[in-house]
């Protein structure tokens, strides 16, 4: 075990122990994750092979019918279902660009696999910190096969557009002749923020990913949907991508327990972050944004260094069983940290008085300068 792995294992087994958790989720165990899906499984549910048949298929449709598609397909990774929709937008237009935010997902952290495995290739559509407008899109000096739109644009302090805004930006695209496709990965908890529902946000696509583990609670996976068509080719280049594993029940299973128990509460969870981003606001030289928070997460800078936020979050939480915040990373300000903030089901037990408690607890052991 390396001295990374060891530390990581130190601050989950901590954050798994805590009593009050501000950000994020308790991890649970395997046996826990095992006993979660071996109770959707029941005694009749037959296993998968090959992507097709028992809890993937099941899992697909239900995804196809929450987001009011012909079809979603199952894919183990996001970053590969997201390829295909790039690759299949630029078979149909005969256009290789795709309209992505320099922040988006496949530009920081996939490794330039559009371009490498895709065979696409990016046009940035904005430097802003926030998704394209359609004067933008519209003013974009070469045709695009595909508008990439992340929603919420992580990267960016998880921010959405409002809803008018996204329905002209894609018509902007299609103007163009572009296809749209929507990087839906927290597509879920938008929906709060946009005012309509994952079927009518999917509805403005022509392909939508949605991700079963960053808000739901899932082990991996994603799924692609849109109509028939794509489902074909999104199978075929699943296959081609290593993709069709010969089982992935328990994934699926997982997956389809995150739409039943956690789906529900996610509006919950959005109007709590904006509880406690108004606490957190009021902590000494604590900012935060977006504020109010479009999602259950956002981003807060606190003026002390990363290590020393860091490391007064894990005695926090090992010294007296409460976690704050996690994963503070420095900024191009010295002495400034970063950190993202995800209000979840623990957070639901801390009012406005307990987050401001606990923020000046935390604060109190960070060392003086």
């Amino acid at each position: 075990m390396n001295d990374e792995y060891a530390e990581r294992v130190r601050r989950l087994t901590a954050l798994r122990h805590s009593d009050t958790v501000l950000s994020g989720v308790r991890p649970l165990s395997a046996a826990a994750q095992l006993d979660r899906i071996r109770a959707l499984a029941g005694d009749d549910l037959a296993p998968d092979f090959y992507g097709e048949g028992g809890a993937v298929a099941a899992l697909e449709q239900r995804v196809a019918e929450l987001l009011d598609v012909e079809e979603a397909v199952f894919f183990p990774t996001g970053t590969m279902a997201q390829q295909v929709a790039m690759r299949y937008g630029a078979e149909l237009t005969g256009r290789t660009g795709v309209g992505l935010h320099p922040l988006s997902h496949p530009l920081l952290h996939e490794r330039d696999a559009y371009a490498l495995l895709a065979g696409v290739r990016a046009v940035r559509t904005t430097t802003a910190p926030r998704n394209p407008t359609a004067d933008e899109i519209a003013a974009l000096d070469e045709p695009i096969g595909t508008l990439l739109l992340e929603l919420p644009l992580r990267d960016a302090g998880f921010v959405l557009p409002s809803w008018d805004d996204l329905v002209a930006t894609v018509g902007a695209a299609r103007e163009g002749g572009a296809r749209v496709h929507l990087d839906g990965a927290r597509l879920w908890e938008s929906t709060v923020h946009l005012r309509h529902s994952a079927a009518e946000i999917a509805a403005l696509a022509d392909s939508v990913y949605v991700s079963f583990y960053k808000s739901l609670g899932g082990i991996s996976g994603a799924a692609l949907a849109g109509d028939a068509t794509l489902a074909r080719y999104a199978r075929a280049w699943r296959h081609r991508y290593g993709g069709t594993l010969f089982q992935q029940w328990p994934t699926a299973l997982a997956a389809l327990h995150g739409l039943e128990y956690e789906l529900p509460r996610l509006p919950g969870y959005v109007a709590h972050a904006r509880v406690v981003a108004e606490a957190l606001a009021a902590l000494p030289g604590a900012r935060v944004h977006p504020a109010p928070p479009h999602t259950h997460q956002f981003r807060l800078w606190l003026p002390h260094p990363a290590d020393a936020l860091n490391d007064a979050n894990l005695a926090l939480a090992e010294e007296e069983k409460a976690w704050f915040a996690g994963g503070w990373q420095a900024t191009e300000l010295p002495g400034l940290a970063m950190a993202e903030v995800t209000v979840a089901g623990p957070a639901l037990e801390l009012d406005a008085d307990r987050v401001t408690e606990l923020g000046n607890r935390f604060l109190r052991r960070i060392p003086a300068a």
